[in-house]
């Protein structure tokens, strides 16, 4: 039997490409696992370097009130540091209404808090719940408007209703439902208009046409208007009360150092633009 070495050649480039495919295969399984909803290694680039950095800390529980070292806080002259209330886990947006309630937003627990002051005994009382990523809140007029991760909505009337609040109307449900830069922060213009912002998905990436902007609403939920673009993540903004112009802050790229490149604060000169 006669053996063509055109035949073994081929023989063992297959051998050779069959062995390399099957070692690589772990591997490549192991790249393409999806990360979860939320993960803190969202973006993270396959590299030494960024694989050295420490992603970001999980919101820690709740600390007892007799735990927290206020003591330890050092203030500017003038200022005292003392504790208001306790047992509001992740707190991230505080907006102070027309009696005295303190509203705050609970992000990875999903509920909206309202923080009652009575002859300076403080209560907290679960506003809303049941809602997904809600950041932003905002008060106009005595209603409480809540951004969510795809969702703008508002409770009418929010105070006088503390201890049986209805649950919010939704007023804009047309956003993109994006985890990654996802939440939301939301303030009210001089224009009584509502502005919020709609953050990259991603660490480094071409946003799609929707992505990376400053957006703003009627207070009824009509008439979208893009107000800025270009814009990776914003975690607030407000405006300068005597220019009117917004300014917000900005969060740059991941994972390249610990603090490198650096954040900016920027303002909208030109809205629409």
């Amino acid at each position: 039997m006669l053996h063509c070495p055109a035949h073994r050649r081929s023989a063992l480039l297959a051998g050779i490409l069959a062995t390399l495919l099957a070692s690589a295969w772990p591997a490549a399984a192991q790249q393409q696992t999806p990360l979860p909803p939320g993960s803190p290694l969202l973006g993270r680039p396959d590299t030494e370097a960024a694989k050295k950095l420490a992603p970001v800390a999980p919101p820690p529980l709740p600390t007892a009130a007799d735990q927290i070292p206020t003591a330890k806080l050092k203030a500017p002259a003038g200022f005292h540091i003392e504790l208001y209330a306790s047992g509001v886990d992740n707190a991230r947006t505080l907006r102070l209404g027309d009696k005295g309630t303190v509203f705050v937003s609970s992000r990875t627990k999903d509920k909206i808090h309202a923080i009652v002051d009575k002859n300076g005994k403080r209560e907290v009382k679960v506003l809303a719940s049941g809602l997904y990523r809600p950041n932003g809140i905002v008060l106009h007029n005595g209603t409480l408007y809540i951004a969510e991760l795809s969702q703008i909505s508002k409770i009418d009337n929010v105070e006088a209703n503390l201890d049986n609040s209805p649950k919010p109307t939704v007023i804009f449900s047309d956003l993109p439902k994006d985890e990654a830069h996802g939440w939301k922060f939301l303030t009210i213009g001089p224009d009584n208009k509502l502005y919020f912002q709609v953050g990259a998905p991603c660490n480094i990436c071409m946003p799609s046409d929707r992505h990376g902007k400053i957006y703003r609403l009627n207070l009824d939920g009509s008439g979208l208007e893009v107000v800025a673009s270009g814009i990776r993540q914003i975690v607030g903004m407000d405006w300068h009360p005597t220019s009117k112009q917004l300014y917000f802050t900005e969060n740059s790229r991941d994972w390249l150092s610990e603090d490198v490149p650096q954040d900016k604060l920027n303002r909208v000169t030109q809205p629409g633009k």
